[in-house]
């Protein structure tokens, strides 16, 4: 089973298959040839992307990040602003430095952009290929960039594809589930919460103190990104289509007096807002995803929440309960982000957090059912509340396609993260109106998105060939 560390990761923007799942595939590789003692005999690299990463690559900096990856460097550490420029130096130099000590010669056309094959196990598929002096070929990977900064390897691709997917083998939880009726039915029988029986699940595998380390961890870079996207001094947004970030002028406009001030010098909560004299709680959880989402477009550091393209919606729903309701606490952020680990794991098991592979509906739709989840959890909801908040979310999001004009993680992603924000926010709110009973369940929905996502045309699932991306001119 997937667990918490999976399904949250700290990473860069701005894109958690684009540029994420990219980088870990370049490490692997450099790692591989290190591991089987190759990397002394490298003369040359060659990477082919393909599909998706062909396709959008460009404006995902996908080159970018595969270039940093095969230097040796991962999406948690690695500083984002030599993420941005490490291809262009390379070139530059012509020369790139694999695993940290193995330097060789490197140009622009060593990754390349195959516009014509998209392969068939996965639209995110790239094959990276090490020669020697004499050009005879020393290893090779194909790789596929499955979501939310996850991969799988060509030779993982078996009847056990789906333990490869996971990122791990079947592991001993003491309650494994399968889809959400399963979750809820153990939760009754068990009389425990959705969060008590991921916390038990981790406890197989992690020790109690690994876990709360981890969450705060989450925790403190979600923080941290809505605190960067409010005081960035940043205006513009880079790619090409001088998007203005909007993040730093709302949040002067709503923390116009000291009372509202909510980040100061040490980036620490100094009072709550005041959503009744300075704009609606609604502006502030429009402001909390946009700072998101704006960090992650301009390469910033963020958490995967599934994905990069819906990371601001999690932590802007998380932030709607820290600041604006009562009695809000650190074991409610605890208990909210166990929660919608385990609606994202669904989302993954049984459908796809991919756009490339089922559209944005995977990406924003299971991360607004993930929110709405978790906060309807922490609002005192019942398993069965929650798993309705969680079918709610993705419901009203189902068809959701893909189409970002130029490539790039900014329109329509970034209003389309505030706009599941507030959606996930009411979905909570409308099933603590009920007794959990309703028609369809999240089980349903979650199959629905994958049915709908498989009859999408290619156009619509992150090509930049359909929507937006082909009828908004660019400036």
């Amino acid at each position: 089973m997937l667990s918490i560390f999976d399904m949250f990761s700290v990473g860069i923007g701005p894109s958690s298959s684009h540029t994420v799942g990219p980088m870990r595939a370049g490490k692997a590789f450099s790692d591989a040839l290190a591991r089987n003692g190759l990397l002394g005999s490298v003369a040359r690299i060659h990477v082919v992307l393909y599909g998706s990463l062909s396709r959008t690559g460009k404006g995902h900096g996908t080159d970018r990040a595969v270039a940093a990856g095969l230097e040796g460097w991962e999406p948690e550490t690695v500083d984002p602003g030599h993420v941005l420029a490490v291809l262009d130096e390379c070139c530059q130099k012509q020369e790139i430095t694999l695993n940290f000590n193995h330097t060789i010669p490197f140009y622009r056309e060593d990754i390349e952009f195959d516009l014509w094959r998209t392969p068939d196990y996965h639209p995110n598929g790239m094959e990276m290929k090490a020669f020697d002096a004499s050009g005879n070929e020393l290893y090779s990977d194909t790789v596929y960039s499955v979501g939310g900064g996850f991969i799988i390897h060509d030779s993982e691709i078996s009847g056990a594809c789906c333990k490869a997917a996971e990122g791990q083998g079947p592991a001993a939880v003491p309650y494994p589930f399968a889809n959400a009726a399963e979750l809820v039915d153990i939760c009754g029988r068990e009389s425990k919460s959705i969060a008590d029986i991921v916390w038990e699940n981790e406890l197989a595998s992690h020790t109690e103190d690994e876990i709360k380390d981890y969450i705060h961890r989450v925790w403190h870079f979600m923080h941290e990104c809505i605190t960067n996207g409010c005081l960035s001094e940043k205006t513009i947004l880079p790619g090409g289509l001088r998007v203005h970030r909007r993040a730093p002028g709302l949040y002067r406009a709503l923390a116009r007096t000291g009372d509202t001030a909510i980040f100061g010098e040490n980036k620490e909560l100094i009072s709550r807002p005041l959503s009744t004299t300075n704009g609606s709680v609604m502006e502030w959880v429009d402001l909390f995803a946009l700072a998101v989402n704006e960090e992650n477009a301009g390469g910033g550091r963020i958490v995967t929440a599934p994905t990069n393209g819906a990371a601001g919606i999690v932590p802007a729903v998380l932030h709607y309960y820290w600041y604006f309701i009562d009695n809000a606490d650190e074991a409610g952020v605890t208990e909210f982000l166990l929660t919608a680990s385990a609606i994202g794991y669904l989302f993954k098991r049984n459908a796809s957090i991919s756009g490339a592979e089922v559209g944005c509906q995977g990406e924003v739709g299971s991360a607004c059912s993930m929110a709405a989840g978790g906060l309807c959890a922490v609002l005192g909801g019942t398993p069965a509340q929650v798993e309705n908040a969680a079918e709610i979310g993705i419901e009203h999001n189902l068809g959701l396609t893909c189409d970002p004009v130029g490539g790039l993680v900014q329109i329509p992603c970034i209003e389309r993260n505030a706009m599941a924000s507030n959606t996930a926010v009411n979905a909570a709110r409308m099933a603590l109106l009920s007794n959990g009973s309703h028609i369809v369940s999240l089980d349903s929905a979650i199959e629905t998105m994958r049915q709908t996502g498989h009859d999408m045309m290619s156009k619509y699932r992150e090509t930049s060939e359909g929507g937006l991306a082909v009828n908004v001119v660019e400036c």
